[in-house]
């Protein structure tokens, strides 16, 4: 079992590397077109709510309340009944989607009052930010059937992966970056409103993704008709699980969500800020928390429907071991290289030094949550691999409340920087919960290998913060560079901070049977 959760992390992991590279070149592309002006704020707005609605209906909530039931039945043996039950759930599903999209779509400027607050209050007085609410209501019209194409692409992709393909959903997202970057280079400069030509790309991008994924169903024998089947017995089993679910699973995106409601009403750039910084974060997030959350889900869901507790707990550990020993260096490497990496990576054109020492803000605050957001991915499997959505809700009730409290305090001191740190100390909370919960219930606790595991991250993960402090330049030095100068310095950083933490871990004497299950 270890190889094999290392392999499919492995694919996982390769595949969401490309994916995340490509997500980079987007952003770097979108900053030199927009910057972080009041254009960029509107964009970002208008990308952010339907990708919050596709944590809701598809990767998040309704992904943990399939795959387990999707598990279950494939486990039976019998394909008929597996391909009815996704007959059902795409036509079930697909049907709420199309409705939720066309309210999306007519109701945009309804929406934007909601979440843009600020721009709705100053376009009822005429105020300076009119302008951004007008053109945030039409980009959603644009943006919003987004939803409907991911929904599917997270159906197809958590249907795949339970057959244990795993590199085909972690590819798909690819097809977004490029449809976004095609329409930045070859659309956006001939409009008026350039922002215009990136929602297309959005839209464009959530249809290639859906196309892509169907011959890979039809191979898999698993592109069935869909139908509506709101009481079938396995749709209504996943509907069950899935409705507290979409809130306990979508807490982060929630909380992204205030953070954009706030952030309408300070300076303009303060979306953008906070977007760019998010992005940097979602790179080592995706690349390793959620690729190793997508693996053990099925895994765990295998372990529960067989009522092995003891490898269950085994896969369990193994996930928190990966995610510690891979999240631990990232969090520190953003943290103490944040300004380095924007400036490299979107100080040009539109993106102002400016621009990187506020979004360099935004960053470290973030980043100070990452391990803990990457812990919430493999921890809450723990709950949904059993069919318990409930108990995940009432954590992310507490984390939430959290959330808006500290949003309340450190947005009045900090600005859009306190909105940071807050969404980053509610992902703490909810990480210390779910482990709560999981080791109350007898499901997992920390082993005695993994106790010891964390000591020697500690000692390789202050070697190395050590070694990047003493050499990095100062910024002045870094402003002083040339691009390609910033590129090798910051290569240099990054690859003798890997390399310091490496020897490091073999030094305190992390070995390779560290990185194995015993389940």
């Amino acid at each position: 079992m270890s190889k094999r959760l290392l392999r499919s992390g492995l694919i996982v992991s390769s595949m969401t590397l490309v994916s995340r590279v490509m997500g980079l070149v987007r952003d770097v592309v979108v900053a030199n077109l927009m910057g972080a002006g009041a254009a960029a704020d509107v964009f970002f707005f208008a990308n952010k709510i339907p990708n919050f609605l596709r944590r809701l209906f598809a990767e998040g909530a309704f992904s943990q309340a399939f795959v387990p039931v999707l598990t279950e039945t494939h486990a039976a043996g019998d394909k008929d009944k597996t391909r009815e039950l996704i007959a059902r759930v795409s036509g079930t599903l697909g049907g709420i989607v199309i409705l939720v999209t066309l309210l999306g779509v007519l109701g945009s400027g309804v929406i934007t009052a909601l979440f843009g607050a600020g721009w709705f209050l100053d376009w009822l007085n005429d105020g300076p930010a009119a302008p951004k609410f007008e053109l945030a209501s039409l980009l959603l019209k644009i943006t919003f059937p987004y939803l409907w194409f991911i929904t599917l692409v997270a159906l197809s992709g958590a249907i795949l992966n339970t057959l244990g393909k795993f590199a085909v959903s972690s590819f798909t997202p690819v097809f977004l970056n490029i449809a976004i970057i095609v329409c930045a280079w070859w659309v956006s400069p001939n409009l008026d409103q350039p922002e215009i030509g990136l929602a297309l790309g959005v839209f464009l991008g959530g249809l290639v993704q859906f196309l892509f994924q169907l011959p890979f169903l039809y191979r898999e024998g698993m592109l069935v008709r869909p139908r509506w089947g709101w009481r079938d017995p396995g749709v209504v089993k996943i509907r069950t699980l899935m409705i507290p679910a979409l809130f306990g699973v979508s807490v982060s995106q929630i909380n992204l969500l205030f953070d954009t409601f706030i952030a309408s009403f300070l300076m303009t750039g303060s979306i953008s800020w906070l977007y760019y910084s998010d992005r940097l974060l979602e790179f080592p997030l995706g690349l390793f928390g959620i690729a190793i959350a997508t693996v053990i889900l099925p895994a765990l869901s295998r372990k529960h429907v067989d009522q092995n507790r003891e490898h269950f707990a085994h896969t369990m550990d193994w996930g928190v071991r990966m995610v510690l020993l891979l999240g631990l260096p990232a969090m520190l490497g953003l943290m103490v290289l944040a300004k380095p990496m924007l400036m490299v990576l979107f100080m040009r054109g539109e993106f102002t030094p400016n621009d990187v020492e506020q979004a360099g803000m935004s960053l470290l605050a973030y980043a100070s949550g990452l391990l803990n957001f990457m812990l919430i991915k493999v921890l809450a499997p723990g709950y949904y691999a059993r069919q318990d959505t409930r108990t995940p809700v009432r954590y992310g009730v507490i984390a939430m409340v959290t959330n808006m409290v500290f949003n309340a305090i450190f947005a009045y001191f900090l600005g859009y920087v306190g909105l940071a740190l807050a969404t980053a100390l509610s992902a703490l909370v909810n990480a210390a919960l779910l482990y709560r919960g999981l080791h109350r219930a007898g499901v997992y606790r920390i082993s005695r290998t993994t106790f010891g595991f964390v000591i020697r991250l500690v000692i390789a993960g202050v070697a190395m913060v050590g070694v990047l402090l003493w050499l990095s330049p100062e910024m002045a030095q870094w402003l002083s560079l040339s691009l390609m100068q910033r590129v090798y310095w910051l290569t240099g950083l990054i690859g003798l901070g890997a390399v310091t933490y490496l020897l490091s871990l073999m030094v305190t004497g992390v070995r390779l049977h560290h990185l194995r299950s015993e389940g």
